[in-house]
């Protein structure tokens, strides 16, 4: 797909200086380019199990966007060109979209959790939906970073680097930070491992299966490693395993985690030089929020981490080995990001953090979380505000008010239960009970403008038995879930679960797994059947191949596929009537359209 003549990409640096402008001469596709950024991605602690294998394919809409920051001739906003296709099979059922598709790049987000690793911030979610599954969506599985395309400008002499992406929302936002690290530093990025000086991997640790396939994808290098090429795993299986990488896949060099990102060229100028074998692994680190450059993919909405690491230490949970303590960012550079970022032309932010709500300003106004809402929501051009994902012991009243008074703070939460057992709870050391999720569930619904809530639930928990199992199906009628990511438990290293006795046998996990998700499909069926007949403006993201038939998203995160007489624009708003319903979207046509 061409990009309008005239066109060009603006790359700027922290704080918002431009480095450079990249011209299209005919270019065949558009770019992700990197823009002003500085955080990691979305979680809410780790992802605490196994998820299963029947979420529901991606909708439209979903999964990892690639686009580009444009500006044109006396125009200061972004905006990409019409007429993204992408292939659909019918309205409501669910579709394989990216911008990958929509633009041509043959770099398309891989189809689903790697074998369904995890949904978003680790425990996050993006759009209400059941379990999890081999289906891809946004923040979930694998994906292939996105290369610059028609660059004109010279690599300056620095080789090439190839970047692809395992597990949740956290790491695709990493990733923009590690893309726009080295393209700042005059690097350039492709779209094979054949042509890459740098090969890089950014990994996921959730459970066993994503190690393996980390491990899997080095084992291809065996033989095949080129003269000089320099493989290296980022992420949290390189923080979870250190140097135990090089022993078990000895030609990779660079083993760094997520909070060393801004160390990479370093490192790699390190082994370019004649070192060996080179790390990054600190955790306690404030230097995880300030990236030179962060290339951003997604068009549409833009990603700021504000927490990263945390202190619950469930007892499932990898996320404090591999994330480390929690460390916040300081509001005032969180405000100045999100005007950078609306100075830009993005209109909806998300703020990100494993455990988001326990956020504490370490700046001198020290604004609650509540607060910061807020703040970002009262920034100009800024139209939605959301964040993931949120842990039930810092959740209160203070959040719903918030959400109530200021329209721009978007009616959705998702608040990771686990279980419905107090039993368990105690067991998975999660510091609430099942009386004490409930009465936030209370908040929650008691509030004047309709809140649609999502949560994280794992099954097969060391010491389970059919009573807790049952207190949990009892949890899903009590709450009302709009959508639920289910997961069978799986043991990590270096967690207090790994030494449990009790272990739920896999069969048993799958049987529970199964009647859990079916329950909660009825339960989202109904929860959306009653929204037939309204109203709801939609954030435009896809468009399908099929005349005059679109999808977006509603503030409350639900998908929408609709049809519409008008041209629509992607990233645009408009009003759209709800005419049907599935358990994972709503269908409908837009107002006057």
């Amino acid at each position: 797909m061409g990009t309008p003549s005239g066109w060009r990409l603006i790359v700027l640096r922290a704080k918002g200086e431009r480095i450079a402008d990249i011209e299209y001469q005919g270019a065949k596709r558009m770019s992700a380019v990197p823009q002003d950024r500085r955080s990691p991605p979305f979680a809410n602690g780790a992802k605490d199990g196994a998820p299963s294998s029947s979420f529901g394919e991606r909708r439209w809409g979903e999964g990892k966007s690639d686009g580009a920051s444009l500006t044109g001739p006396g125009q200061a906003s972004r905006r990409t060109p019409k007429r993204r296709v992408v292939d659909c099979e019918g309205m409501g059922n669910g579709f394989d979209i990216s911008l990958e598709r929509l633009t041509g790049i043959g770099v398309p987000a891989v189809g689903g959790a790697v074998d369904g690793e995890r949904p978003p911030l680790k425990g996050g979610v993006n759009a209400p939906g059941v379990g999890a599954s081999s289906g891809n969506r946004a923040g979930m599985g694998r994906s292939v970073a996105a290369p610059l395309h028609g660059q004109t400008q010279d690599a300056g002499g620095r080789g090439t680097f190839y970047l692809e992406t395992f597990g949740c929302q956290m790491n695709e936002h990493d990733s923009e930070k590690v893309a726009g690290v080295l393209l700042a530093r005059g690097y350039k990025q492709v779209e094979s491992v054949e042509a890459a000086s740098v090969i890089l991997y950014n990994t996921c640790s959730i459970r066993e299966k994503a190690a393996q396939k980390v491990f899997s994808r080095l084992g291809e290098y065996r033989f095949s490693q080129k003269q000089g090429q320099i493989i290296g795993v980022l992420g949290c299986l390189a923080q979870q395993e250190g140097e135990d990488i090089f022993a078990r896949a000895p030609w990779v060099s660079l083993v760094c985690g997520s909070a060393s990102y801004r160390k990479l060229p370093q490192l790699i100028a390190e082994l370019e030089a004649g070192n060996r074998r080179v790390t990054g692994l600190e955790t306690d680190t404030n230097e995880t929020f300030e990236t030179e450059m962060t290339r951003r993919d997604n068009p549409w909405r833009a990603y700021l981490t504000i927490i990263e690491g945390c202190d619950k230490a469930c007892s499932y949970c990898v996320v404090p080995f591999t994330r480390g303590p929690e460390r916040s960012r300081a509001s005032s550079s969180i405000l100045e990001e999100v005007r950078q970022l609306a100075d830009m032309g993005y209109t909806e932010v998300q703020l990100l953090g494993q455990t988001v709500n326990s956020y504490a300003d370490p700046g001198a106004r020290k604004m609650r979380f509540s607060e910061l809402l807020v703040a970002v929501a009262a920034v100009p051009g800024i139209r939605r505000v959301r964040f993931a994902t949120s842990h039930p012991r810092d959740f209160g009243k203070d959040i719903v008010d918030a959400m109530e008074a200021v329209p721009a703070i978007c009616e959705h939460v998702h608040l990771p239960v686990q279980s419905g057992s107090t039993t368990m709870l105690r067991a998975m050391a999660r510091t609430y009970t099942r009386e004490d999720y409930l009465e936030k569930i209370a908040l929650l619904r008691a509030a004047k403008r309709e809140i649609s809530l999502t949560t994280d639930i794992i099954v097969g928990f060391p010491g389970e038995t059919e009573k807790d199992f049952e207190e949990t199906l009892g949890l899903l009628d009590a709450a009302q879930f709009d959508g639920a990511f289910s997961f069978k438990y799986s043991p990590r290293p270096n967690t207090p679960s790994l030494r449990m006795k009790d272990a739920v046998p896999e069969e048993e996990k799958s049987r529970r797994l199964a009647i859990l998700l079916e329950k909660q499909r009825e339960i989202q069926r109904a929860r959306n059947e009653r929204l037939v007949g309204e109203t709801f403006e939609v954030l435009v993201e896809g468009e399908s191949r099929r005349e005059q038939q679109w999808s977006g998203r509603t503030s409350s995160n639900r998908v929408v596929n609709f049809t519409s007489r008008e041209e629509e624009s992607l990233g645009d708003y408009v009003q759209v009537k709800v005419t049907a319903a599935t358990p994972n979207s709503l269908v409908g046509e837009a107002v006057g359209g």
